[in-house]
Protein backbone atom coordinates (compact mmCIF):
# COMPACT_ATOMS: atom_id res chain seq x y z
CA UNK A 1 0.00 0.00 0.00
CA UNK A 2 0.90 3.23 -0.58
CA UNK A 3 2.29 5.08 2.82
CA UNK A 4 -0.40 7.36 3.41
CA UNK A 5 -2.77 3.83 3.79
CA UNK A 6 -0.84 1.36 5.46
CA UNK A 7 -2.50 2.11 8.79
CA UNK A 8 -5.41 0.66 7.32
CA UNK A 9 -3.77 -2.01 5.89
CA UNK A 10 -5.66 -4.68 8.23
CA UNK A 11 -9.14 -2.92 7.95
CA UNK A 12 -11.86 -4.68 5.44
CA UNK A 13 -11.80 -1.92 2.87
CA UNK A 14 -10.96 -1.04 -0.62
CA UNK A 15 -7.96 0.85 -0.94
CA UNK A 16 -6.39 3.54 -3.07
CA UNK A 17 -2.93 2.18 -4.67
CA UNK A 18 -2.75 5.06 -7.29
CA UNK A 19 -3.16 5.04 -10.83
CA UNK A 20 -6.95 5.21 -10.40
CA UNK A 21 -6.32 1.73 -8.75
CA UNK A 22 -7.20 0.17 -6.08
CA UNK A 23 -6.75 -2.80 -4.12
CA UNK A 24 -9.63 -5.00 -3.16
CA UNK A 25 -11.00 -5.34 0.73
CA UNK A 26 -9.62 -8.52 2.03
CA UNK A 27 -13.31 -10.18 2.49
CA UNK A 28 -13.61 -9.80 -0.97
CA UNK A 29 -10.14 -11.32 -2.03
CA UNK A 30 -11.09 -13.85 0.43
CA UNK A 31 -14.47 -14.51 -1.14
CA UNK A 32 -13.37 -14.64 -5.12
CA UNK A 33 -10.09 -17.15 -3.96
CA UNK A 34 -12.33 -19.58 -2.06
CA UNK A 35 -14.78 -19.30 -4.50
CA UNK A 36 -11.77 -20.66 -7.36
CA UNK A 37 -12.03 -24.14 -5.35
CA UNK A 38 -8.05 -24.35 -6.31
CA UNK A 39 -6.40 -27.61 -5.22
CA UNK A 40 -2.71 -26.84 -5.47
CA UNK A 41 -1.62 -27.38 -9.04
CA UNK A 42 -3.51 -25.74 -11.18
CA UNK A 43 -2.92 -22.80 -13.62
CA UNK A 44 -4.42 -19.59 -13.02
CA UNK A 45 -4.78 -16.67 -14.97
CA UNK A 46 -5.32 -13.12 -12.97
CA UNK A 47 -7.03 -10.47 -15.04
CA UNK A 48 -5.78 -7.20 -12.73
CA UNK A 49 -2.22 -7.59 -10.76
CA UNK A 50 -2.77 -4.37 -9.20
CA UNK A 51 -0.74 -4.26 -6.02
CA UNK A 52 -0.02 -7.95 -6.23
CA UNK A 53 -1.79 -8.42 -2.83
CA UNK A 54 -4.44 -11.20 -4.73
CA UNK A 55 -1.19 -12.40 -6.97
CA UNK A 56 0.75 -12.93 -4.23
CA UNK A 57 -2.28 -15.14 -1.96
CA UNK A 58 -2.78 -17.30 -5.81
CA UNK A 59 1.04 -17.74 -6.32
CA UNK A 60 0.52 -20.22 -2.20
CA UNK A 61 -2.72 -21.93 -3.60
CA UNK A 62 -2.20 -22.83 -7.02
CA UNK A 63 0.77 -24.20 -9.33
CA UNK A 64 1.35 -21.46 -11.40
CA UNK A 65 -0.19 -17.84 -12.09
CA UNK A 66 0.21 -15.38 -15.31
CA UNK A 67 -1.72 -12.26 -14.09
CA UNK A 68 -1.85 -9.53 -16.38
CA UNK A 69 -1.55 -5.84 -15.46
CA UNK A 70 -2.24 -2.84 -17.88
CA UNK A 71 -0.65 0.05 -15.81
CA UNK A 72 3.12 -0.75 -16.53
CA UNK A 73 3.72 1.27 -13.14
CA UNK A 74 1.56 -0.91 -11.65
CA UNK A 75 2.69 -4.19 -13.19
CA UNK A 76 6.87 -2.86 -12.30
CA UNK A 77 5.96 -2.42 -8.93
CA UNK A 78 3.88 -5.81 -8.55
CA UNK A 79 7.25 -7.89 -9.73
CA UNK A 80 9.40 -6.15 -7.39
CA UNK A 81 7.17 -6.59 -4.59
CA UNK A 82 6.60 -10.71 -5.81
CA UNK A 83 10.44 -11.09 -6.00
CA UNK A 84 10.96 -9.18 -2.15
CA UNK A 85 8.32 -12.34 -1.03
CA UNK A 86 10.50 -14.94 -3.34
CA UNK A 87 7.44 -15.96 -5.18
CA UNK A 88 8.91 -17.60 -8.39
CA UNK A 89 5.50 -19.48 -9.83
CA UNK A 90 3.94 -15.93 -11.20
CA UNK A 91 4.88 -14.46 -14.46
CA UNK A 92 3.70 -10.60 -14.63
CA UNK A 93 2.59 -9.50 -18.35
CA UNK A 94 1.75 -5.91 -19.25
CA UNK A 95 -1.36 -6.14 -21.29
CA UNK A 96 -4.88 -6.36 -21.55
CA UNK A 97 -6.03 -8.49 -19.53
CA UNK A 98 -9.92 -8.68 -21.51
CA UNK A 99 -7.85 -10.39 -24.25
CA UNK A 100 -6.40 -13.13 -21.80
CA UNK A 101 -3.11 -14.86 -23.22
CA UNK A 102 -4.27 -17.30 -25.32
CA UNK A 103 -0.74 -18.61 -25.85
CA UNK A 104 -0.68 -20.51 -22.29
CA UNK A 105 -4.38 -21.48 -22.08
CA UNK A 106 -6.17 -23.40 -21.08
CA UNK A 107 -6.65 -22.24 -17.70
CA UNK A 108 -7.61 -24.17 -14.88
CA UNK A 109 -9.02 -21.13 -13.26
CA UNK A 110 -9.17 -17.13 -14.02
CA UNK A 111 -9.68 -14.74 -11.48
CA UNK A 112 -10.98 -11.18 -13.15
CA UNK A 113 -10.45 -8.35 -10.23
CA UNK A 114 -12.13 -5.32 -12.05
CA UNK A 115 -15.72 -4.42 -12.95
CA UNK A 116 -16.73 -5.13 -16.62
CA UNK A 117 -19.61 -4.78 -19.08
CA UNK A 118 -19.98 -8.74 -19.63
CA UNK A 119 -17.23 -11.80 -19.10
CA UNK A 120 -15.05 -11.17 -22.00
CA UNK A 121 -15.44 -13.75 -24.54
CA UNK A 122 -11.29 -14.87 -24.68
CA UNK A 123 -11.30 -15.28 -21.22
CA UNK A 124 -14.33 -18.24 -21.54
CA UNK A 125 -12.27 -19.18 -24.65
CA UNK A 126 -9.67 -19.97 -22.80
CA UNK A 127 -11.03 -21.34 -19.70
CA UNK A 128 -10.28 -25.48 -19.42
CA UNK A 129 -12.71 -27.85 -19.29
CA UNK A 130 -13.70 -28.38 -15.49
CA UNK A 131 -12.48 -24.79 -15.55
CA UNK A 132 -13.71 -21.97 -13.15
CA UNK A 133 -13.84 -18.23 -13.53
CA UNK A 134 -14.61 -15.76 -10.84
CA UNK A 135 -14.81 -12.08 -11.56
CA UNK A 136 -17.85 -9.14 -10.99
CA UNK A 137 -19.43 -8.13 -14.11
CA UNK A 138 -22.52 -5.65 -14.72
CA UNK A 139 -22.77 -2.07 -14.82
CA UNK A 140 -20.26 0.42 -13.68
CA UNK A 141 -21.62 1.26 -10.35
CA UNK A 142 -22.74 -2.07 -9.35
CA UNK A 143 -21.56 -5.60 -10.60
CA UNK A 144 -22.34 -9.07 -9.53
CA UNK A 145 -19.74 -11.33 -8.67
CA UNK A 146 -19.94 -14.69 -10.96
CA UNK A 147 -19.01 -17.53 -10.83
CA UNK A 148 -18.63 -19.21 -13.98
CA UNK A 149 -18.24 -22.87 -14.84
CA UNK A 150 -16.82 -24.83 -17.49
CA UNK A 151 -18.51 -28.12 -17.38
CA UNK A 152 -16.42 -31.38 -19.07
CA UNK A 153 -18.61 -31.86 -22.32
CA UNK A 154 -18.06 -27.41 -22.65
CA UNK A 155 -21.31 -26.23 -20.98
CA UNK A 156 -20.80 -23.35 -19.09
CA UNK A 157 -23.04 -22.79 -16.01
CA UNK A 158 -23.29 -19.26 -14.03
CA UNK A 159 -23.78 -18.76 -10.27
CA UNK A 160 -24.22 -15.16 -8.96
CA UNK A 161 -21.94 -15.00 -5.45
CA UNK A 162 -22.71 -11.38 -4.45
CA UNK A 163 -23.39 -7.90 -5.37
CA UNK A 164 -20.75 -5.72 -5.80
CA UNK A 165 -18.30 -2.61 -7.11
CA UNK A 166 -15.18 -2.72 -8.02
CA UNK A 167 -12.73 -0.61 -10.22
CA UNK A 168 -13.64 -0.40 -14.11
CA UNK A 169 -12.25 -3.50 -16.37
CA UNK A 170 -10.43 -1.54 -19.22
CA UNK A 171 -9.97 -3.58 -22.46
CA UNK A 172 -11.22 -4.51 -26.19
CA UNK A 173 -13.97 -6.26 -24.11
CA UNK A 174 -14.52 -4.10 -20.99
CA UNK A 175 -15.17 -0.57 -20.76
CA UNK A 176 -13.14 2.33 -22.51
CA UNK A 177 -10.69 3.76 -21.43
Amino acid sequence: LPAAFRDQAYEDVALPIGDGQTISAPGIVALMTEALGLRGDEKVLEVGTGSAYQTAILSRLAGRVLSIERVGRLAASARTALDELGVSNVVVHLGDGTLGRAAYAPYDAILVTAGGPDVPLPLLEQLAPGGCLVGPFGEKHEQLLLRIRRQPDGRLTREVLARCRFVDLIGAHGWAA
